[in-house]
């Protein structure tokens, strides 16, 4: 294949991608600090810490069914630094359907923080920040927006490759500089250059400079938006444990054990998983009821755990006789989800600390600059070679005048 064919192929990527990679990238900077940002226009969610043990799981799941009479709990979540656990709940069986997803208690009072539908078109402060999560994450499209988005960071994977390869010199025998000497332009960005050749070369010099990141996030994104193509691939290349929740859907009448039950066989289970896998477990995040795939997950932040902040260890049982489905490590156990840990926590800018938040931020910012000057570049050329051809093209004939 020629290097015109991977332009083309370039160009026509970069512009069906260039809308969506903006608001990602858009999005994902705001998402590097979605915590203080949150926390600055939520302070009612965020109650300050105090001495005294948290309320577990369980009594939470029980204190948000005796809040919101006829809806059923089925997430728990207190993996946040402060102390406010996050409650997903649904219309029990018969019952009217909720205005709601989410109900925010105070860990040790129990008391209630707020409600709001977790994603959707925010009507209050409380849900801007979770809109822009649904944003980077769904387009707001639910399932089609998350294909959407899937195949988007598929193409840029794929075309992350591309693109750096034309940024590589082009075969000359006539030029006696070694390579390097002639790949070394496309390292530099000439701001005495005119508009046009200043996004030019910061649209390949800025690609080429964090093209190890952007790749990071291209394929972290395929993981979080594409996860059966990911898991398929992976396994290709490495030992790979695929993820309990891609598992097809299972219906069941069986009736789930009690939340007391769970909690309880949950912190079994991973009690025995840690004494044979070698790790510690530092603290509980999170008890979900996954009722179509008629099992419990029970999830710790363990010393397997790399990430700054949350936990991503984890226990799957049968939701009805608490029988052990799967041992979820993020790190330590197959080499395939050790990478992904990485690449998924590097993605979220949970690692290394503010500095590495701000760098996120900022790079989310480079996404939308690589795609502006992506499409400004396209346009220039086509704007030049439409000049040309009305240059060129002939002129017809001025029309023969009839004798009167």
């Amino acid at each position: 294949m020629t290097r015109a064919f991977f332009v083309w192929l370039h160009r026509w990527a970069g512009l069906a991608m260039a809308g969506f990679l903006i608001v990602v990238g858009l999005t994902g900077s705001l998402l590097a600090f979605y915590g203080e940002l949150n926390h600055l226009l939520t302070p009612e969610l965020y109650p300050a810490a105090r001495d005294g043990a948290a309320l577990d799981a369980a009594t939470l799941a029980r204190r948000a069914e005796e809040i919101v009479p006829g809806a059923q709990t089925t997430t728990v979540y207190f993996g946040y630094d402060a102390p406010v656990a996050e409650i997903g709940m649904e219309a029990a069986a018969g019952a009217p359907t909720l205005n709601f997803s989410t109900l925010y208690l105070d860990r040790y009072s129990g008391a209630e923080l707020g409600r709001m539908f977790w994603g959707a078109v925010p009507t209050s402060r409380a849900g801007i920040m979770p809109f822009v999560y649904q944003l980077h994450m769904t387009l707001v499209a639910g399932e089609i927006g998350a294909w959407i988005l899937g195949l988007t960071a598929l193409a840029w994977t794929l075309d992350s490759f591309v693109g750096f390869y034309l940024t590589l010199p082009a075969p000359s025998e006539r030029s006696r500089k070694g390579f390097f000497s002639r790949w070394k332009p496309a390292w530099l960005v000439k701001l005495s250059g005119s508009f046009y050749r200043v996004n030019f070369d910061l649209h390949r010099a800025s690609g080429l400079w964090l093209w190890a990141m952007l790749f990071i996030y291209a394929w972290s994104s395929v993981y979080m938006n594409l996860n059966g193509f990911y898991s398929r691939a992976m396994s290709l290349l490495f030992e790979f444990q695929t993820p309990y929740y891609r598992v097809e859907a299972q219906t069941s009448d069986v009736e789930p054990m009690s939340w007391e039950k769970a909690q309880e066989t949950g912190r079994a289970l991973m009690a025995e998983a840690a004494r044979k896998d070698g790790f510690s477990v530092e603290r509980e995040v999170s008890l979900y009821a996954v009722r179509d795939k008629s099992a419990w997950e029970y999830r710790v932040r363990s010393s397997r755990d790399i990430g700054d902040k949350y936990g991503q260890t984890s226990v799957w049982f049968d939701i009805a006789t608490g029988e052990l489905r799967q041992v979820s490590l993020p790190t330590g156990g197959h080499a395939g989800n050790t990478i992904t840990t990485w690449i998924y926590e590097l993605h979220k800018a949970n690692l290394f600390g503010l500095p590495y938040r701000i760098f996120v931020c900022a790079l989310g910012l480079v996404i939308v600059m690589l795609s502006g000057t992506g499409v400004y570049i396209w346009w220039k050329k086509r704007s030049a070679r439409l000049a040309h051809v009305r240059r060129t093209e002939p002129r017809p004939a001025p029309a023969e005048r009839t004798p009167a």
